[in-house]
C-alpha cells in the first residue's frame, strides 16, 4: 500500500447556457462504495459524447470523493469523511483537509446528490432529512422540495431520524466515558454530506443504491442521477411518476461496537424486523444485546470498529410523502 496521500480532488462540471438549477452529484464518499462512480462515469461519457445534453443549470460530478478511502478499496481514509463533515481550521488527518475543498463545493449548489451503498443485503433506499423546524440538531426550510425529489428516486423505502439518533449516541459515549476518538464525542458527529447541506440552504438525498457488491446497484444510482435531472428540468427526458407507499423508517438509536470479538446472532440485513426483547447479538463478554421495542435493524456493520456504529434502531414513521 502506497503511502503517498492524495493532494487534490477532481469534480467535472457541465454549464448549460441556459440558467437553472445548480446541482452537485457525488460518488463513493465511502471508498469501497463505487456504484455512485460507475454511474457517474457512465453519465459523463453520455454528456461528452452529445447523447445526453444539459438544458439549464449547473451540474457538477464527483466520482471519486474520497479519494484515499478509494485508492484503499476500503470504506474511509484516516476517519469517515460523511461524520463530522465541515470545514476545518486546523486539519488533523486526510479527511479534514479533503473536508475544506469539499464543503466550499457543497456552498456553491443548491441540490445534492449523494450516491452509497451498504454492507449486508436489502434493497435500495433513501435517507430523508426532517420536516421544517427551527431547531438546534437540524433546523430545515426546504422539506417538500426534497420530498418531492425522493419520490422520483424510485425507492420504495425512506429513512428518517439520522441526526436525532446521532445525538443519542453521543450523548451514551459521553455519559459511559468511553476512551474513543475526540470526534465520536463531538455534537456533530452525525453531519454528513447532506446535513452539511441542508445547513447551508440546499436540500439533498443520500441514496442507498444497494449492497456494494450488487450489479444493479450502478443502475439505480445511474437511474437516479437521471431522473433528478429530468425532475429539475436540466436534461430533456422522461421523468417517471413519484413512488406510492413509500414505507418510512424512523432511526431512533444507534448502538456501537464495543470490542472487536462482539457478534450478532446471525447475519442481519437492514430492514429486517425484531420484536421487543429479542435477542441480536452478544457483548465479547457474553452480555445479551437485546432490541429495544418492535422495530428494524438497519445498517448492521459486522465489521465496525470499536468504539464506532454497530447496528441502527428504527421504528415505523407516521410521516408520509
Amino acid at each position: 500500500m502506497s503511502t503517498l496521500l492524495p493532494s487534490s480532488l477532481q469534480r467535472f462540471q457541465y454549464a448549460a447556457f441556459q440558467p437553472g438549477p445548480r446541482l452537485l452529484v457525488l460518488g463513493a464518499v465511502h471508498g469501497n462504495e463505487t456504484c455512485g462512480t460507475q454511474a457517474i462515469t457512465r453519465l459523463r461519457q453520455e454528456l461528452d459524447s452529445g447523447q445526453l445534453h444539459l438544458a439549464r443549470g449547473l451540474l457538477t460530478l464527483v466520482p471519486v470523493t474520497n479519494p484515499l478511502a478509494y485508492a484503499r478499496h476500503q470504506r474511509q481514509g484516516e476517519r469517515n469523511l460523511n461524520r463530522n463533515l465541515r470545514p476545518h481550521p486546523d486539519p488533523a488527518n486526510f479527511e479534514d483537509r479533503l473536508c475544506n475543498v469539499l464543503c466550499p463545493w457543497i456552498d456553491e449548489h443548491e441540490v445534492l446528490l449523494d450516491l452509497h451503498s451498504f454492507h449486508t443485503g436489502g434493497v435500495p433506499f433513501a435517507m430523508l432529512g426532517p420536516q421544517d423546524n427551527t431547531g438546534e440538531v437540524e433546523p430545515f426550510a426546504l422539506a417538500a422540495a426534497e420530498q418531492r425529489m425522493v419520490a422520483h428516486l424510485g425507492c420504495q423505502r425512506v429513512v428518517e431520524g439520522w441526526m436525532s439518533a446521532y445525538v443519542r449516541g453521543v450523548q451514551r459515549r459521553r455519559q459511559q466515558g468511553r476512551a474513543v476518538s475526540p470526534d465520536l464525542l463531538d455534537t456533530q458527529y452525525g453531519v454528513g454530506t447532506t446535513e452539511y447541506a441542508r445547513g447551508r440552504g440546499l436540500y439533498g438525498v443520500t441514496l442507498e443504491c444497494g449492497q456494494h457488491d450488487d450489479p444493479q446497484a450502478p443502475e439505480v444510482a445511474y437511474q437516479a442521477i437521471r431522473q433528478t435531472l429530468a425532475l429539475h428540468g436540466m436534461v430533456e427526458a422522461p421523468l417517471a411518476p413519484p413512488a406510492d407507499g413509500i414505507e418510512i423508517i424512523r432511526l431512533v438509536d444507534v448502538i456501537d461496537m464495543d470490542h472487536p470479538e462482539d457478534r450478532f446472532l446471525r447475519e442481519w440485513a437492514s430492514f429486517d424486523r425484531v420484536r421487543a426483547g429479542e435477542l441480536i447479538g452478544h457483548r465479547h463478554d457474553g452480555a445479551a444485546v437485546t432490541a429495544p421495542g418492535d422495530g428494524y435493524i438497519v445498517f448492521p456493520n459486522p465489521r465496525a470498529l470499536p468504539g464506532n456504529e454497530w447496528f441502527y434502531f428504527g421504528v415505523d414513521s407516521e410521516r408520509r410523502l
